[in-house]
């Protein structure tokens, strides 16, 4: 016991913090040995064994003498906490029997995603809790409540403002979400029909949020010059940050089109200014040049789509209303940089055009690019990929404490489409190119940007730090094979690098290999104390 005292005493004097003591004949579930810890805290990366005991994360340090009843040698990896994907579309295929094990997402490392965001999914987060956990999960599902449908089940496709009694409607079923263990409100008033909301109508929202200690998430009102512009769209994040009293998240930020680039500076100050006054403002992003959309969302101007598919189409063969919106359609082609700069990715009536530019599908039938895309529209509209981002717009954001990681993607069968190679590579491709390649940020940031950073913003107890007592969701990686695969034209190829991935304890990567695992769950927010 003497010996003991002196050895802590000795830890303590030098810094070391207590978890660091050899913990001398323990025995462990799984024992990680000689990585180089990167903790999710920002701070560079260190030698340490972890120590996993069930679900838990049980001792870091030294602990040569213990043992378990799995050891894994980590020396010349990287062992960092599992990655969170605060911005995915991934919640419709986590509900299928065949994609819950989620295999896409965890061979980038990623443990946990955020599901309904741009303001879209079901409003009752009940039912889907309950088919997300029918067949089991790979990676832990964080809900959130959506602004767009919750409108829509209230008024329609209505352009309008609310009634009282419609607002409180909305209020409710915002509140039920909340109750359900949501993380915050997510929005999206670049669509339809969040696009017909008010800055106050958000602002009231999110306060039923904020009583619960959740967040507000929004793809903003404009990206680019649709409408109010890029730089208001991201003040009105603010305002309701600010008015609601919330932390507010500028969801997939970027300067869209070139009319825009360049903004990220501005972008930037804005937040700065904000933070500086007390508010709380952050971002994600996802590292690539090009967005995904679709093509109704891209061309169509939203004053069109207000009252629903029926009467978009109803206006679109009226040759006055056709004439007015196809003259939208010439600005928001420009906006997006032209023809050849929109890329099919999902047309289920004709998947031969898919992987294909609008440009080049229009020149093989000899039609204008825009006659095609009011005919796809008519049709139903298609999913595309836009090139529409500076390299220099994309570093800037990327650099910012505030900015953490996100997808932005989709979880759809092997071969189906041709996806965004974001919904495959984002996390590998931000450690390849933009750490190891580029050095635009260092590795302790990157790992931080999407690990601790978005556990703290999203407050999800427990995860994003590598220390005793939080769950083992850990990620080992070899860094120097880290590397996305998925490209433009050939998205559906899995990432590579990531050697070992755990799932609250459980092995869903094991030597670079699938496990038959479903160690994931549908987290619930805890609700702030009174």
């Amino acid at each position: 016991m003497p010996q003991l005292r002196r050895t802590l005493g000795l830890l303590v004097a030098l810094g070391a913090p207590l978890w660091a003591v050899p913990a001398a004949g323990q025995q462990y579930d799984v024992i990680i040995r000689h990585g180089r810890v990167v903790d999710g805290t920002g701070n560079p990366w260190y030698y340490a064994d972890v120590a996993v005991s069930g679900d838990r994360i049980a001792a870091i340090g030294d602990l040569s003498g213990a043992t378990a009843k799995r050891e894994v040698d980590a020396t010349g990896l990287y062992v960092a906490p599992g990655f969170i994907d605060v911005h995915s579309h991934a919640g419709p295929g986590l509900e299928t029997k065949a994609l819950s094990p989620a295999r896409p997402l965890v061979a980038q490392g990623i443990t946990t995603v955020f599901v309904n965001p741009d303001g879209g999914g079901p409003v009752d987060l009940a039912a889907q809790r309950a088919a997300l956990e029918r067949d089991g999960l790979g990676v832990n599902v964080a809900q959130l409540v959506p602004h767009g449908s919750a409108r829509r089940a209230v008024l329609g496709m209505a352009d309008r403002a609310p009634t009282a009694a419609e607002l409180e409607r909305m209020r409710a079923l915002v509140r039920a979400g909340m109750e359900e263990g949501a993380f915050g409100l997510s929005s999206g008033p670049f669509y339809a029909p969040g696009s017909f909301s008010k800055t106050d109508e958000l602002v009231e929202l999110a306060k039923v949020a904020a009583a619960y200690g959740g967040v507000y998430t929004s793809h903003i009102r404009d990206e680019a010059d649709y409408t109010v512009g890029l730089v208001a769209a991201v003040d009105e994040v603010i305002t309701v940050a600010r008015e609601a009293k919330l932390r507010g998240v500028v969801t997939h930020v970027k300067a869209l089109g070139p009319h825009v680039w360049g903004y990220s500076t501005a972008i930037v100050e804005r937040i700065n200014r904000a933070r500086e006054r007390g508010i709380e403002v952050f971002a994600d992003q996802y590292p690539y040049e090009a967005s995904g959309s679709s093509l109704n969302s891209a061309l169509i101007p939203r004053w069109a789509e207000a009252g629903g598919d029926s009467a978009l189409l109803r206006r679109l063969n009226t040759p006055a209303e056709m004439a007015k919106i196809r003259a939208a359609m010439v600005e928001n082609l420009d906006r997006r940089g032209g023809a050849d700069r929109l890329q099919f990715r999902r047309f289920a009536k004709d998947p031969s055009i898919e992987g294909k530019t609008l440009a080049a599908v229009a020149a093989a039938r000899g039609v204008d690019p825009l006659d095609l895309a009011v005919e796809l529209v008519k049709q139903g509209g298609a999913a595309m990929v836009s090139f529409n981002m500076n390299p220099r717009d994309v570093e800037t954001f990327m650099r910012q404490p505030w900015t953490m990681t996100s997808t932005d993607g989709d979880l759809v069968p092997m071969g189906v489409g041709v996806p965004h190679p974001r919904s495959y590579g984002t996390y590998p491709r931000k450690l390849r190119k933009y750490v190891v390649e580029d050095g635009v940020v260092d590795l302790a940031f990157a790992v931080r940007s999407m690990t601790s950073l978005p556990a703290t913003v999203f407050g999800v107890a427990d995860r994003g730090l590598l220390r005793p007592g939080a769950y083992a969701d850990v990620v080992v990686f070899d860094l120097a094979r880290v590397r996305d695969k998925a490209d433009y034209q050939n998205p559906h190829q899995l990432a590579e690098g990531m050697v070992h991935v755990l799932v609250n304890g459980r092995f869903a990567i094991d030597g670079g290999r699938f496990t038959d695992a479903l160690g994931g769950r549908v987290l619930r927010r805890r609700a702030p104390r009174t």
